[in-house]
């Protein structure tokens, strides 16, 4: 069942999230146009603050019932399960009310201190969604112990439909009353989202809710563990959780005075220096996010299923997990790094042909940054491996040497007039290179897991080099015939193919870990066919 859960669980919160993503770029693009740079001036005030807000009260909180939920699941303990539910219900709950009633009344003082008045309606729009979004992270976190990733996926693909739904039609209506207002009605999509993701999840629990009765009755017992100790046990995995998801924002905040100083230093002017940040920060940087989602989902599944393995003391389920984890990461870090560097110019040009100048400048930074995705995309499943083995503050520490090592290099290399704002970008894949490696480190220290060099890294490589060539060979001779844009979109589709066909060829993927991707059976009876 793990095993199953496992893959299948981070196949389905990545195709959820891919969907999310394109849903969201379906969101931002038509609100710019529809309020102008005023109005986003406004959205861009509330939500960034809100999105704050809403790491504070629930980043770590869901793994945490997710882990705690599992090893009592493993044991046969529904019932302390559901206990471990209940109390975080009612924690997430009472800080739900707590900050968006902050939010909500403090609105007024929060955008006057900030300066940007106007943003006032939109900050107090989105409150509500702090309301809703922690109910929805305790059920959330319930079905992820029970390694049932679908009511997570489905909550989450319901909340920003109705997000962009809400937000873009109040937008539509409201501008004509004032920017300021449209802001507001895109920010109450949020809400809007949240109530519908929460109904979603709701009701796969209550449709659930007689099966998962009967197991809670089943192994009901007088509790010998206190609510208080459950309680304490939560916050003990959860607050290095969420300082860890606050590390990277904080960096990035840092990253602005270093870098916008370190320019003007070695002369560029604020102007100049602002476009350089914004080359690197907001046309390079959100391309690196795609490959995440991926990354994101394996260590999200991993958490349950190495807390079970390890509750069990099943040492060579557990490593099976962790080297199947690692492997997945690297499957699809590898490919999106290489294609990334391979046509960096290229897929500039795609996105941004209205910007051409820029669109070239910013080509190195995305060059950089995505060599650097092989090692994001490590350290965020070792992550999720050290938090399943009740190892949550580990990678925190790892995360902040890397934080570390980020700024001292970003401070010199951009002050150096030839590399200017590409130092930050180095800076930034240090850091990867720097948590990945203590990760690796930590988990052989406390699993003793060994990994298979040619099945994760010699096949998988090779596989993702002629992949590069024949994205290169291919982008150079549909050029000519058909321009940039029509080109590259053909050859990432080849490179698609073609890294697909080798990972088969070469059999990085085994027939057993397909059988465990939901609708694999025509890619396993291709598999035999080749065979013959």
């Amino acid at each position: 069942m793990a095993k199953k859960s496992f893959i299948q669980g981070a196949v389905i919160l990545g195709i959820a999230g891919i969907i999310i993503k394109i849903m969201g770029a379906f969101f931002r693009i038509p609100l710019a146009n529809m309020i102008g740079d005023e109005g986003m001036g406004y959205y861009q005030t509330a939500y960034p603050i809100y999105v704050l807000f809403l790491t504070l009260a629930t980043a770590g909180i869901p793994i945490a019932i997710s882990k705690m939920v599992s090893e009592r699941i493993a044991t046969g303990n529904h019932y302390e399960a559901y206990r471990v539910f209940r109390i975080s219900f009612i924690m997430l709950f009472s800080i739900g009310i707590c900050s968006s009633a902050i939010l909500f009344f403090g609105a007024e003082y929060i955008v006057s201190a900030i300066g940007n008045p106007g943003a006032k309606y939109a900050m107090m729009t989105i409150a509500p969604a702090l309301l809703f979004v922690p109910i929805m992270a305790a059920y959330r976190g319930y079905f992820q112990g029970m390694q049932n990733m679908k009511p997570t996926a489905v909550s989450q693909v319901v909340e920003q439909f109705f997000r962009v739904l809400t937000g873009l039609t109040l937008a539509y209506f409201l501008v004509r009353q004032g920017r300021e207002f449209a802001a507001a009605g895109a920010s109450f999509g949020a809400t809007a989202g949240a109530v519908s993701g929460l109904i979603a999840v709701m009701a796969v629990y209550y449709y659930k809710k007689g099966s998962l009765r009967s197991d809670v009755e089943r192994t009901y017992r007088i509790s010998t563990e206190k609510g208080s100790k459950i309680l304490a046990s939560i916050l003990m995995i959860a607050v290095p959780v969420t300082i860890g998801a606050a590390i990277m924002p904080i960096m990035n905040t840092i990253d602005v005075g270093i870098v916008m100083r370190r320019l003007q230093d070695t002369g560029w002017s604020e102007g100049a220096a602002n476009g350089l940040y914004g080359q690197l920060t907001g046309m390079a940087g959100p391309l690196i996010n795609f490959p995440q989602v991926m990354t994101q989902a394996i260590a999200m599944s991993l958490v349950p299923a190495i807390a079970a393995a390890y509750k069990q003391r099943d040492m060579n389920f557990l490593n099976y997990n962790i080297r199947l984890g690692i492997r997945s990461a690297i499957l699809v870090g590898l490919p999106c790094a290489l294609g990334m560097m391979t046509l960096a110019e290229p897929i500039m040009l795609l996105l941004y042909p209205m910007q051409k100048a820029s669109a070239v400048s910013a080509a190195p930074c995305l060059f950089i940054m995505a060599f650097g995705v092989i090692f994001l995309s490590t350290v965020q499943t070792l992550t999720g491996v050290l938090q399943g083995l009740g190892k949550p503050m580990i990678p925190v520490i790892n995360l902040c040497i890397g934080a570390i090592v980020k700024i001292i290099l970003t401070y010199l290399l951009t002050g150096i007039g030839s590399i200017n704002v590409k130092g930050a970008a180095i800076g930034t894949v240090a850091a990867y290179i720097v948590a990945s490696t203590l990760n690796v480190i930590a988990v052989k220290r406390y699993t003793g897991v060994k990994i298979d060099i040619t099945m994760t890294f010699v096949k998988p490589v090779g596989s993702a080099i002629i992949m590069s060539g024949a994205v290169w060979v291919s982008y150079r001779l549909l050029f000519s015939f058909f321009g940039n844009s029509l080109s590259t979109i053909i050859s990432i589709l080849v490179g698609m193919i073609v890294y697909c066909a080798m990972l088969f060829v070469t059999k990085a993927i085994k027939k057993e870990e397909l059988k465990y991707i939901p609708k694999s059976g025509k890619i396993i009876s291709f598999m035999n066919k080749i065979k013959r």
